[in-house]
Formats: structure tokens, C-alpha cells, sequence
């Protein structure tokens, strides 16, 4: 995990293609403190129209040991995080940096073993849908991840209708 402290924050390029440094709103969400406020700016930095960079990347190991420590079930981890990844392979965005590999793709692994262990205690349909969107792309299954994030139960019962 890239450390806070480390210079090539300040030089990563985030869901607008310019720099961005996410670090001050990853310190706001771990403290807790206007996590509703916290997480629109950090899906603004993060994640834009499909739109990814390295600071988004290099903030998923972040926010998935935020949550671990947090404890709280939140739809916003599991989106973001699965938002990221499927936009990872799309459009022209940046590959993830070969120093950040490792950590990345590690944390994805966890947050779906999190998201297991945690599904059984939520019964928000976003949530459940967000957490199962990981764990499908955690697993290979990317098309299914990204189906599970972008349409409720009713938007894929009218699909399917018109088959």
C-alpha cells in the first residue's frame, strides 16, 4: 500500500485526468467525520463517467482498510471499489502502476472476502448488490460484477422481458 507519506501522491493523475490527491478526504474518512459529504467528493476524485487514474487505484487498498477498521457495512466501499476495477480495463484509462500491483489487486481479494463475511448482515439492496459486484470480480466474472452495480432487480426483470 502506498504509504501517506509518500511523495507520488502529489504527482498521480485522478478521474479527471489531472492530478489528484485523495489523501486528505481517505484522512476524513477514516475519522469518521461527514462520511456522507466525504464519500460524493471521493467519487468525484475517483471515479468520473467511467473515467479512472492512479490515485484512484493507488486509493483502494485505503479505503478497503478504512472499512475493515470502520466495521460498518457501506455500499459506497463495495461500489467504488468495483466501480474502479471495471473501469480499469475500459476506455483509455491508465493501467495500474507495476509498484502498486501487488497491494491492488490484493485488496480487491480481501474486500470480497470482507463482503462475504459481512452480506449476511445487511439487507439493503444496494448494498448486497455492491458487495456481490466484488466478489464476482473477484472471481473473474466482470460482465456479471458490473450488471450486478449498474441495474436494480427491476431494470433486469424489464431486460429480461424483452427477450
Amino acid at each position: 500500500m502506498l504509504s501517506l507519506d509518500d511523495n507520488r501522491w502529489s504527482n498521480l493523475t485522478g478521474s479527471y485526468r489531472m492530478k489528484s490527491d485523495p489523501r486528505p478526504l481517505l484522512a476524513k474518512l477514516e475519522s469518521g467525520r461527514d462520511t456522507a459529504t466525504t464519500w460524493h467528493e471521493l467519487w468525484g476524485e475517483l471515479h468520473h463517467q467511467g473515467d479512472v487514474g492512479e490515485a484512484s487505484y493507488a486509493a483502494v487498498p485505503h479505503i478497503v482498510a478504512i472499512h475493515r477498521k470502520r466495521g460498518v457495512v457501506d455500499w459506497n466501499t463495495y461500489a467504488i471499489v468495483a466501480c474502479i476495477e471495471s473501469a480499469r480495463t475500459e476506455r483509455k484509462n491508465p493501467n495500474v502502476p507495476e509498484w502498486l500491483e501487488r497491494d491492488y489487486f490484493l485488496s480487491i481479494q480481501e474486500l470480497a472476502a470482507i463482503g462475504i463475511a459481512e452480506i449476511s448482515r445487511t439487507d439493503e439492496p444496494e448494498a448486497v448488490r455492491a458487495i456481490l459486484s466484488v466478489v464476482a470480480i473477484s472471481k473473474g466474472l466482470r460482465t456479471h460484477g458490473r450488471f450486478l452495480l449498474k441495474y436494480a432487480e427491476d431494470e433486469l426483470l424489464d431486460m429480461e422481458s424483452r427477450l
